[in-house]
């Protein structure tokens, strides 16, 4: 039986690619060989191999060219190869400036949430990006709800297309601007009338390249608008971009704040591990125009502000279910810009919270 080296396994692996960065596994040393024993009939190998995607597909089908190389290397020595290969997402702290070339210009990369659709998580991102460009900040927005992409009608861009851009040779694609933020969306990429039916790989890719192709440039924040619950696209989006933390919006009552436990819950998880920067509780009660002094609980009281505290999160404020958010959204100005009216005071108290908790954590 020949005899199996550590060059021959790294000359083997050097041909297998990491998709996400592009170069091979061997070169962004991201090979660890834990056991290489010879055994009576074969080689017993055992070998951890760090993937950038902790989506299960990406790390099946890096799992199966790693043992499609080493079994040509072994027919290709004589001899059989036993391979036990584990797979496991890159951690942040594991990253390097080779493996962290993704929105290298922007301070803070935060991810908008929800458990479940239809609890106002657009209407929160896009009414947060706007303050904060209000208040002179540097600001983008990724609008990655892929099966339903709504920040061109809010931004009232849905007919503006973003346009090419050369930098330093390569094509990039150049964000649309609107109320002094950047944005890209899948929506501009289709018609509005038409339904976008795509598989998780094939949307994972192509919300990658908003990332990876995108002429963002220097930005104090960059928000992303997630698809709502916890599926194979928020794997690959969260580990693909350098997220400070996330915010997960909810409405007040039980069967919303089920969903929103588990979102917090996918976040906290070993291989993600992403600062939940806070909990939002959106529609939380009604005020009548005539009535201004008055609030009705529709949908219950304080459930996200209890969940809160209950399980330690920040909670970072409540917004009201008025007509005038829900009007100015249609119309494609945020309630954000309706300075001194209640909707806008809400959002500033929010966009307060939410910048108190990014700074409280460590640089």
């Amino acid at each position: 039986m020949d005899t199996l080296t550590r060059a021959h396994l790294m000359e083997a692996l050097s041909g297998v690619m990491e998709p996400d960065l592009g170069k091979d596994l061997v070169s962004l040393n991201l090979v660890e060989i834990l056991l290489m024993e010879e055994k009576e009939e074969c080689w017993a190998l055992r070998l951890r191999v760090k993937s950038s995607s902790p989506a299960m597909h990406a790390r099946q089908r890096m799992r199966e060219a790693v043992e499609f190389a080493l079994e040509k290397l072994g027919n290709r020595m004589g001899t059989k190869i036993a391979t036990d290969v584990e797979v496991v997402p890159l951690a942040e702290d594991e990253r390097t400036m080779e493996t962290r070339k993704v929105l290298p210009g922007v301070k803070h990369v935060v991810a908008i949430a929800s458990g479940k659709g239809g609890v106002g998580k657009s209407t929160v991102a896009a009414n947060l990006s706007v303050e904060l460009a209000r208040r002179g900040h540097a600001v983008g927005l990724i609008d990655a709800d892929i099966y339903g992409p709504s920040m061109p009608t809010m931004f009232d861009v849905v007919r503006e297309k973003p346009q090419p851009v050369d930098k330093d040779g390569k094509p990039l694609i150049g964000p649309v601007e609107a109320h002094g933020v950047k944005l890209l969306s899948i929506g501009f990429f289709a018609d509005p009338d038409q339904a976008i039916v795509w598989r998780g790989p094939m949307a994972s890719k192509a919300l990658g390249q908003l990332f990876t192709d995108g002429d963002w440039g220097d930005l104090d924040y960059l928000l992303i608008d997630l698809p709502p619950g916890t599926g194979d696209i928020h794997l690959s989006l969260v580990q693909l971009a350098p997220l400070s933390g996330v915010v997960v919006v909810s409405t007040p009552q039980d069967i919303a704040l089920a969903d929103a436990r588990k979102g917090v819950s996918m976040f906290q998880l070993d291989n993600i591990n992403v600062p939940v920067l806070g909990l939002v509780e959106n529609m939380a009660y009604f005020t009548p125009p005539d009535l201004p002094d008055r609030k009705y609980h529709l949908f219950g009281r304080d459930g996200v502000k209890r969940y809160a505290e209950a399980s330690g999160t920040p909670f970072l404020g409540e917004l009201p279910l008025v007509q005038a958010i829900r009007e100015a959204g249609d119309a494609g100005r945020p309630a954000a810009l309706q300075e001194g009216t209640h909707a806008a005071k809400a959002i500033a108290a929010l966009t307060d919270r939410f910048i108190e908790e990014l700074e409280r954590l460590p640089m």
